[in-house]
């Protein structure tokens, strides 16, 4: 048996069980896995370490058009964000594309994809986000399709949608319809406007105040909602940053009931809590939601272990700490998101597998496999096996960190997670059979990544 490429002595992670085995790669895509040699030109020793499908990110923000304002920069463009998802092993990312001003929902997927192809190191898939009511005609969907790219964002917070909810449910029925998924913010605009405001009036809006300004009531009101849509419309609904233990049992009650329904979660709400809010640098670890309680924690977890959380995905959306920490004293103008694309894999891995608290399978479920079913990408992403693409990670389980945002690949110059010791970390990573990482070092070149081209999504 001859390839192009061997990855050669690794325990290939197959069906979430670690097999000793080589793979053979030939013209980009996994031709076998075998427990015999296989020959190679190229051989990519995984002695000792782990091969894990690449990773899939569903929820990044990636551009130069400015942040959730418009006016200003977030701190990656798609050159240093997807080199920190190559450092991190993360192969493929979903990016939350926003139109420009009286940009359609396919002219914002064209202009991106120019931005792709000129810069990206890793594979794409896109979420345009209806911003409003010029947004919502179904032939927008056609030419979506046409496009390749089968998925919405909806943000619950824009006043476009409190203001015409019933017209942004006819949209996203007749997206599910067309074979999309629509991915959902998971807070009630009208009332963290209602706490904004009356925490204002007795003169607290600064960030130590954030918490209050979107309670976790917030959070479930707006996943009660979607969740009566989907079980009403039958329309599939995928919730993103998902945050606390009352969101997270409203869907796991409305899955059992067969609701489509399908939970995100993020990193930031696996290892902070709110106390961090009241530190003189609080600031730097807001994100929207903001950071919740123990049991929130606890329930997450919960989550991720027995399966009513589907994904852990970064809502990847940096800013610089000087950025951070000037915006500390208005509700209004904080900067919610942290860069997290590097640390996302690494991070879940030390604490959950490496301590016992998650299994290997669940482990590539939740970072690979999951989303590559969601967004119409398996099995051509999300696992590893013939015909699948050759996105693949050589993991070693025992290399120890400690994570420094300041030498990392993102720009944001500093991580909430700064000085935690990491065990498990990418050696070699593969998007596509090209070797992108060697050694723990991005040696890929910009322009490299693709857009991806979707059929329907499928809800697993």
């Amino acid at each position: 048996m001859s390839a192009d490429t061997t990855i050669r002595g690794g325990e290939v992670v197959l069906d979430g069980a670690p097999v000793r085995a080589d793979i053979a790669i030939t013209d980009g895509v996994v031709t076998a896995i075998s427990r015999d040699r296989i020959d190679a030109p190229t051989v990519i020793d995984a002695t000792g370490c782990l091969v894990l499908p690449g990773g899939v990110d569903a929820h990044v923000h990636l551009s130069g058009g400015g942040g959730p304002a418009g006016s200003e920069t977030w701190a990656d463009d798609w050159e240093s964000g997807t080199r920190a998802a190559a450092a991190g092993g993360v192969t493929t990312v979903g990016n939350i594309t926003v139109p420009l001003p009286g940009e359609t929902l396919p002219d914002a997927v064209r202009r991106v994809a120019a931005d792709v192809a000129a810069q990206s190191l890793v594979d794409v898939l896109l979420h345009p986000v209806v911003i409003d009511e010029s947004h919502l005609d179904p032939a927008q969907l056609t030419d979506l399709r046409a496009l390749g790219q089968t998925s919405i964002k909806i943000f619950t917070v824009l006043p476009a949608y409190a203001s015409r909810r019933q017209q942004f449910y006819e949209f996203m029925a007749e997206a599910g319809r067309q074979g999309f998924l629509t991915v959902v913010h998971c807070e009630d605009g009208d009332l963290i406007g209602y706490c904004t405001t009356h925490l204002a009036h007795q003169g607290r809006a600064d960030f130590r105040s954030y918490g209050e300004s979107r309670p976790d009531t917030a959070e479930e009101a707006a996943v009660a909602q979607l969740i009566a849509f989907a079980e009403t419309s039958g329309t599939p609904v995928y919730v993103v940053h998902l945050s606390s233990r009352r969101a997270l049992a409203a869907c796991a009650a409305a899955r059992s009931r067969g609701v489509p329904v399908y939970v995100e979660t993020r990193p930031l709400y696996l290892y902070l809590t709110e106390e961090l809010l009241q530190h003189e640098d609080g600031a730097k670890y807001i994100g929207q939601p903001p950071l919740r309680r123990t049991d929130d924690v606890e329930a997450l977890w919960a989550g991720m272990r027995f399966g009513t959380v589907d994904t852990v995905a970064t809502d990847h959306a940096p800013w610089t700490l000087e950025q951070k920490l000037a915006a500390g004293d208005s509700l209004d103008e904080l900067r919610p998101g942290v860069a997290d694309l590097e640390t996302v894999r690494p991070m879940l891995f030390s604490a959950g597998v490496a301590t016992g608290r998650l299994s290997l399978a669940r482990f590539v479920e939740l970072t690979a496999t999951n989303p590559a079913r969601l967004f119409g990408l398996y099995p051509r992403k999300g696992v590893i096996a013939p015909g699948s693409d050759a996105d693949l990670v050589v993991w070693d389980p025992a290399e120890s960190r400690v994570i420094d945002g300041s030498r990392m690949q993102s720009r944001a110059g500093y991580s909430p997670y700064d000085g935690t010791v990491v065990t498990g970390w990418p050696r070699e990573v593969v998007s596509r059979g090209e070797l992108i990482v060697s050694g723990g070092e991005v040696i890929a070149k910009p322009g490299r990544g693709r857009l991806l081209q979707r059929g329907a999504t499928a809800p697993r």
